[in-house]
């Protein structure tokens, strides 16, 4: 009794309160609030890699003159790629600062935190999150360079065999092209492997494999999709796609 009246004295004396409890639960719901932006954050980045990887098509890396990795890294985005990392690192240390997150290991917790971005961001991606993402960082950041970007440093070498743009006239097996640098090229594509992606019609945005014949004309031995079907909006005469990257504010 006599330690009981003590402590009851040490109470007394230094006026010790009994914190409400809102003092502890709201710490930890921030806590896990922030886990959970920082898991979306990454999740939103995921589907931007994902995205990056759809718009890489790999039947053309064999035809590349530039390695196949200097190709792959050329689509790499980076920038997405380090939000990634930093955001799921966030996660795990803002998990291990709740209440329960003493009980998982450094091993457990990233692997959970990496299936669960990776589960997020895939479902991100394939509602189309990903794209109005990185249509969104292009139009609206002036410094970030869009995968649509990194694309045509590729696929705008005509002297190297690999030319891009829309299709403007289509006269039998010969068309007009509007490259992305707004030049006009002749295509000659009447012995080309077209791919069944492409639509042959006026606002149909191609990439092409082939060699530069004359001042302005190129013989087409190849012709894909530039994105893919229904990922890639028409143009209406010399009107440039918003995701190509010179249609930045």
């Amino acid at each position: 009794m006599e330690e009981s009246k003590k402590i009851i004295e040490k109470i007394k004396k230094e006026r010790i309160r009994q914190k409400p409890k809102w003092y502890f639960v709201v710490p930890n719901i921030l806590i896990w609030l922030s886990f959970i932006i920082l898991i979306f954050v990454g999740a939103a980045a995921f589907s931007i890699v994902l995205l990056s990887i759809q718009q890489t098509d790999f039947n053309l890396v064999s035809h590349m003159s530039h390695s196949k990795v200097e190709f792959f890294l050329g689509l790499l985005p980076f920038f997405w790629i380090v939000i990634l990392l930093i955001f799921l690192g966030g996660a795990l240390f803002t998990f291990k600062k709740s209440k329960k997150g003493y009980k998982f290991g450094w091993t457990r917790l990233l692997g959970l935190s990496t299936a669960v971005s990776i589960l997020l961001g895939t479902m991100f991606f394939i509602g189309g999150g990903g794209h109005w993402l990185e249509n969104t960082f292009a139009e609206q950041v002036s410094y970030y360079e869009s995968i649509q970007q990194q694309k045509q440093k590729i696929w705008m070498k005509p002297e190297e065999g690999f030319l891009s743009g829309v299709i403007e006239k289509i006269d039998g097996d010969n068309l007009q092209l509007i490259d992305f640098n707004n030049k006009r090229w002749n295509i000659d594509y009447g012995d080309s492997f077209i791919s069944p992606s492409v639509s042959l019609k006026k606002g149909e945005q191609v990439k092409l494999i082939g060699k530069i014949t004359d001042v302005n004309t190129f013989q087409a031995k190849e012709m894909r999709a530039w994105g893919g079907q229904n990922r890639q909006r028409k143009w209406n005469g010399h009107e440039k796609n918003s995701s190509n990257g010179n249609s930045k504010k």
